[in-house]
């Protein structure tokens, strides 16, 4: 789904009309859409005749949009009825379609104490929001918020109230900032045309426009204005489209060896998340290097992996381990570094060394516990793809140049307080402009940036961008950025290129932490482990 600001769908609708496919055109083509949406959500109802819908109807487009819908499930055996708002329904075309088609037409000048709104909604099954749309800046005129803000007091005092969809944005969101009205209804479902606007996925726009619905306005696909947008928002389909196929004659060589280098003695569990979200995504064989004094507490929860025991200095990854591992990378296809690595100069120089190539050769021999070291003769190492989260991204940081010596392109999983350390920005000024935030510092930097938190954003180095379109407090626990992490260097190692593999994964992570909450209920129940056992599920959604 694109994801746009309100001037680049301004732009983009000026050229359709330009090319052919004129506003009367998309406005047609929106208000099928939407009315055939609405029909699919409402889709358990026994008979068409039996429903009815309700659509607040605003002076401009979006009005537009709702009435076309309107008339189309009038058609359908709805009974349909337009609320106009500000909206005159003298020669306005698309009333009297409306009205031919079986509808009723009413206006809210006349409605002294909204008595028949109430009236209406406390009859319909959907409510349509077509008040306001996407051009919407704040203050709110007083006498359109007077009647958004009756309709929101006799949604909330219904005993049954009507499905909520609000048609493009929520009336009175500012779709580019995010910024709401008091009076604005919260919606159940938004359904937004053509592409999701950025501001939908800000708060407080995003606690009131519920889930989110894309339907079309009419081929776009040939418009330079539309191939100029370069942001995206992830769902079902597109992460579907991007994971590798696994055909019935597969080995485990098939999908790729997943090396993690992390714990330490105070983050044990870091390393079991990662290794265990990297096999839930497909990888054939994981690997984990860790500080040897992990391996007994780890080694019983994990009888799939195979091990790599690296040396330490009081449980910490020691210095010289970057020798270790580097002469052991020789089959892994994707190599995570940092999850649970702690802080400690020791670990630092570890990493400084392993990304300088300051290690023998790689063994021929498998992965698995640490060998012989091979031939004494030095030479550049040469790193598998690469993936660095958590405490990995702070030790980076210290390191001089650390973009140029990352095989590029890497992928960099930080949050906002890592990011923070990366960048020499503050965690508001990266909060305030995520999106651009992320894609500067990829395109800066040369690698894929995973800027997690509420709706992460994944940029590339080309400036393209993927929002994953998903916020809950359910991921907001130690450890879920292990399972993220996991995961995006398993299906790195199935052969998933950096972007796409962080795009696929972010989106996975994001789904199965709505699949646990679900499931417990509560979202301060949601562990990470809960996480990591709906990653299943979240996969059997899209395959």
């Amino acid at each position: 789904m694109k994801l746009v600001t309100v001037a680049q769908m301004r732009a983009v609708e000026q050229e359709a009309d330009a090319s052919g496919l004129t506003y009367d055109l998309m406005m047609q083509n929106a208000g099928r859409n939407l009315a055939e949406a609405v029909m699919d959500l409402l889709r358990a109802a026994e008979a068409e005749e039996d429903l009815q819908a309700l659509g607040l109807v605003g002076p401009g487009n979006n009005g537009g949009d709702t009435l076309v819908a309107l008339a189309w499930l009038a058609e359908k055996g709805w009974k349909a009825r337009a609320y106009l708002v500000k909206r005159k329904a003298e020669k306005d075309a698309l009333v009297a379609a409306l009205e031919k088609a079986g509808g009723e037409i009413h206006l809210a000048e006349k409605d002294a104490g909204f008595q028949q709104l109430q009236s209406f909604v406390e009859a319909a099954d959907v409510l349509l929001d077509g008040v306001l749309g996407t051009g919407f800046k704040l203050p709110l005129k007083e006498d359109i918020g007077e009647v958004l803000a009756a309709a929101k007091r006799i949604l909330a005092e219904a005993e049954w109230p009507p499905l909520v969809v609000a048609v493009d944005c929520p009336s009175g969101v500012d779709c580019d900032s995010g910024q709401a009205a008091a009076e604005v209804i919260p919606a159940d479902v938004t359904v937004t045309m053509a592409a999701v606007k950025q501001g939908l996925l800000k708060r407080p726009a995003c606690d009131l426009a519920g889930d989110l619905r894309v339907v079309g306005i009419g081929p776009l696909d040939d418009l330079a204005s539309w191939q100029a947008v370069r942001d995206e928002a992830a769902d079902a389909r597109m992460v579907a489209g991007l994971l590798p196929p696994r055909p019935s004659d597969a080995h485990k060589g098939t999908f790729g060896t997943a090396l993690i280098a992390a714990g330490s003695v105070n983050y044990t569990g870091a390393a079991l998340l990662a290794g265990k979200a990297a096999y839930r995504s497909g990888a054939g064989l994981v690997t984990l290097a860790v500080p040897a004094p992990l391996h007994a507490a780890l080694a019983g929860q994990f009888p799939e992996a195979t091990w790599l025991l690296l040396p330490h200095e009081a449980g910490v990854i020691a210095s010289d381990a970057a020798e270790v591992l580097g002469r052991h990378l020789g089959r892994a296809t994707a190599l995570l570094l940092g999850p649970g690595f702690g802080l400690e100069e020791t670990t630092r120089n570890f990493l400084s060394a392993l990304l300088r190539g300051a290690t023998r050769k790689p063994a021929a021999g498998r992965i698995g516990f640490v060998q012989p070291a091979g031939s004494p003769d030095s030479e550049a190492l040469r790193l598998p793809p690469l993936v660095i989260d958590a405490d990995g991204l702070k030790l980076l940081a210290q390191i001089d140049n650390w973009a140029a010596l990352l095989p590029a392109p890497a992928v960099l999983t930080p949050h906002p307080g890592e990011m923070a350390v990366l960048t020499g920005l503050t965690v508001d000024e990266i909060q305030r402009s995520r999106l651009e935030t992320a894609r500067r510092f990829a395109q800066t930097w040369g690698q894929v940036v995973v800027l997690k938190g509420a709706f992460t954003v994944i940029a590339a180095p080309d400036g393209r961008t993927t929002t994953i379109p998903i916020a809950s407090p359910a991921l907001a626990r130690a450890g879920t950025g292990d399972v993220l992490a996991g995961l995006i260097v398993g299906l790195r190692a199935q052969g998933m290129g950096a972007y796409e593999a962080a795009v696929a994964g972010a989106w996975i992570h994001a789904r199965a932490g709505l699949l646990a909450l679900d499931l417990l209920g509560n979202p301060a129940s949601v562990l990470a482990g809960d996480v990591l056992e709906a990653v299943p599920d979240a996969l059997n959604e899209i395959t």
